[in-house]
């Protein structure tokens, strides 16, 4: 596809009312149906070596709005999904939208509590889920009542269930896409809260549609000879955005893998041809320490992009050296669709920066009080654009916080240069105030990786009677290496202000980590 002008108003419809007046119309689920209409016989999905056209993927997720419609769904209706990534989420996520409902994805991984929480909060009126992860579902709905229909993916469904395949098989194929509006909720993402309590971001329609098409077309330059590796989890706004639906928007191939694994990803690169790569720095860090990566073809890698977390600037030189290619880093929330901002892939990009924001988006470094600060200035970035979310569902409170002054404001420090690039520091409930004096977390954290020993790092403050807070670093070393932690404390201390190196030492053998592969420092502090 073309990258300039996006291809956005042939999607858009007009229809005429008496009653409702001018009324444009957008479906996200446009993104797979362009595809069946014009490429047909393309492959659409290969998973585990079996192809799946973009004609076979609309049509089952066709049957699967068919089937959502005919257990009684109405248009508006929650429906959660539960999948890995297999093609059935492709196919669920699609007839859902199809059918003029809302996907709410859930982490397969969710223990029965917290599937409850999402399950009650969301209201969600139906439940997909996969089999591997039937037992903490069927626990978590004894306590959910706005449940209606239970569709397991799998062999058998256990009583008062539904099978999906079943579903599908008794459907017919001729279900006329819901007709929903640009502005209504299309997914909602739970993203955690300030005090560790997820909020669902409602992202609408066009939110999803565009950030997809600019995805394709202005950043990754998607085409149809493209194959993306979806290896991120597609119930995660990078993998769902980035991947899946970009991809399809533009024609592309998506390769699935349900759980990330370097030797499969590598063998996988090579036997689909991948082009496009999108990870987390943890899978580019498993990634460039693999020792077996040689004996694979990774030729055919034209992109490789980073978001979720921080990717930190000597893992992105050294895989660069090793595999021959840059990676480039963007940034974005749940609550933005996701992308905000990235590294144009026109010239090499810059080491530490989460680059400029996307086309129609603006970005902006503010003080406490709201005030644009100044380049250089550390501030809390701001967005607002195409990207950002209808708020938070059922919170308005919550929601007008965050939009105070029109702007979402992300909860992320960070600074611009005189270029208009932009860079993270940190949170800003993970700012470390010891002894009046601001320490952010990532500079920290910078310095410790720079040490040959060290293959993670993260840096948290702690309670301190004299200081009010003081500096922890958490470390995972390298394999082999062995290092004490006085001599890492003395290194960090030779290489930065007095007041900020670390002053306490934990070694572990892994950090823990979200879905995204960010670090869970709240988990860390407690």
């Amino acid at each position: 596809m073309s990258a300039d002008p996006l291809p956005l108003m042939p999607c858009l419809t007009r229809h005429s009312s008496s009653t409702i007046g001018t009324r444009m119309s957008l479906n996200l689920a446009t993104v797979l149906e362009a595809g069946a209409f014009s490429q047909p016989q393309y492959t659409a999905i290969i998973s585990n070596g079996c192809r799946m056209s973009y004609a076979q993927l609309n049509e089952a997720a066709t049957r699967c709005a068919a089937a959502l419609a005919g257990l009684g769904m109405r248009p508006g209706d929650r429906v959660a999904i539960m999948l890995p990534n297999v093609p059935e989420f492709v196919i669920a996520y699609f007839g859902v939208l199809k059918a003029g409902g809302c996907v709410v994805p859930l982490n397969p991984l969710f223990k029965a509590s917290e599937i409850t929480y999402e399950l009650e909060d969301s209201e969600a009126a139906v439940l997909i889920v996969d089999e591997a992860f039937l037992l903490e579902a069927q626990q978590a709905l004894r306590r959910v009542e706005s449940c209606r229909h239970f569709i397991v993916v799998g062999k058998q469904a256990p009583s008062g269930w539904q099978c999906f395949a079943d579903l599908l098989e008794t459907s017919l194929p001729d279900f006329d896409t819901v007709q929903t509006r640009p502005d209504d909720t299309a997914v909602i993402l739970y993203t955690a809260g300030a005090m560790g309590y997820p909020r669902g971001a409602e992202l609408t329609h066009f939110n999803m549609f565009y950030n997809a098409a600019l995805t394709a077309d202005r950043l990754c330059k998607i085409t149809p000879q493209d194959v993306s590796l979806a290896v991120l989890p597609l119930f995660h706004a990078f993998g769902q955005t980035c991947v899946m639906n970009a991809t399809l928007y533009a024609g592309g191939t998506l390769t699935m893998l349900a759980r990330f694994d370097s030797d499969k990803v590598l063998q996988i690169i090579q036997r689909d041809r991948v082009t496009l790569l999108l990870g987390v720095p943890t899978m580019y860090w498993y990634l460039q320490h693999y020792p077996g990566a040689e004996k694979y073809d990774w030729s055919s890698l034209r992109l490789c992009c980073s978001g979720g977390a921080a990717l930190p600037v000597d893992l992105m030189r050294a895989f660069e050296k090793r595999y021959g290619l840059p990676i480039f880093e963007g940034y974005g929330l749940s609550e933005t669709s996701p992308v905000a901002s990235f590294n144009p892939t026109d010239r090499p990009p810059r080491p530490g920066s989460i680059g400029q924001p996307i086309y129609g988006v603006q970005m902006r470094i503010v003080d406490e009080d709201d005030r644009e600060l100044p380049p250089g200035k550390i501030g809390e970035i701001v967005i607002r654009g195409h990207n950002v979310m209808k708020g938070y569902y059922k919170r308005p409170a919550l929601t007008a916080e965050a939009m105070r002054g029109g702007w979402f404001h992300t909860g992320d420090l960070g600074r611009r240069d005189e270029e208009g690039y932009f860079y993270i520091v940190g949170r800003k409930k993970d700012l470390i105030k010891r002894g009046g004096l601001n320490i952010y977390p990532r500079e920290v954290e910078d310095v410790l990786l720079a040490h040959p020993a060290v293959a993670e790092a993260a840096v948290v403050g702690i309670p301190d009677e004299v200081m009010g807070e003081e500096i922890k670093a958490f470390i995972v070393l390298e394999a082999d290496e062995v290092v004490d932690a006085e001599e890492l404390i003395e290194y960090a201390r030779s290489r930065m202000a007095a007041y900020k190196y670390p002053r306490y030492i934990e070694f572990r053998t892994e950090l823990p980590k979200d879905a995204a592969g960010k670090v869970l420092k709240r988990q860390l502090k407690e």
